[in-house]
């Protein structure tokens, strides 16, 4: 009977320190007040406006590499409400089109809407980063599903922007992006 008190002990520590760290040590674990007063200072109209282009990778949940893709983007503001439109193309030859629809409620704070998201995305703006939440449902070949994904824009020194999202569904992890976006000055 001690044995199994003392096993019982154990499974709630390592518990708690797994939830410890997934809470404070990890990707979801950040906050954007922690970039607070780091630049370059990473504005949206500015740095999601003409023309983009994005590469990138998709992880699946075992963290191997399930998708490559390169995006064209087209950003276009009128004061605080912005569209961002991207057009992705996957290794696979797939084609995916996405338009935000973006709208600054002040310098920090903005909502996002495309026609494949649930409801409006929420998304926060601090120094260098930028964190949007959103519910994503999938297109119809991969399952419609629907995703709880968390964008994170890192923006660097040369204006390049890294992007990393996870998606969950039911709390768990089951896919992550990571990708560059960076100015199109090709005529």
């Amino acid at each position: 009977m001690d044995i199994f008190v003392y096993i019982s002990v154990f499974a709630v520590i390592v518990l708690g320190l797994v939830a410890i760290r997934l809470r404070f040590l990890s990707f979801a674990g950040q906050r954007p007040g922690e970039y607070e007063g780091l630049g370059p200072t990473f504005e949206l109209a500015r740095h999601l406006n003409g023309r983009l282009t994005c590469d990138g990778v998709i992880y699946g949940p075992t963290g191997r590499v399930t998708a490559r893709f390169r995006a064209t983007m087209h950003g276009e503001w009128d004061g605080d409400r912005g569209t961002l439109h991207e057009n992705f193309v996957y290794d696979s030859g797939t084609r995916q089109s996405r338009a935000w629809q973006l709208h600054l409620d002040d310098a920090r704070n903005f909502t996002a809407d495309a026609d494949d998201i649930v409801g409006r995305g929420a998304g926060q703006v601090c120094g260098p980063s930028v964190r949007l939440a959103y519910r994503i449902i999938l297109p119809p070949e991969a399952g419609s599903h629907k995703l709880d994904v968390v964008d994170w824009m890192y923006l660097c020194e040369s204006g390049t922007i890294i992007n990393r999202s996870q998606f969950r569904r039911f709390g768990v992890m089951v896919a992550e992006l990571v990708a560059t976006i960076r100015r199109d000055d090709t005529p």
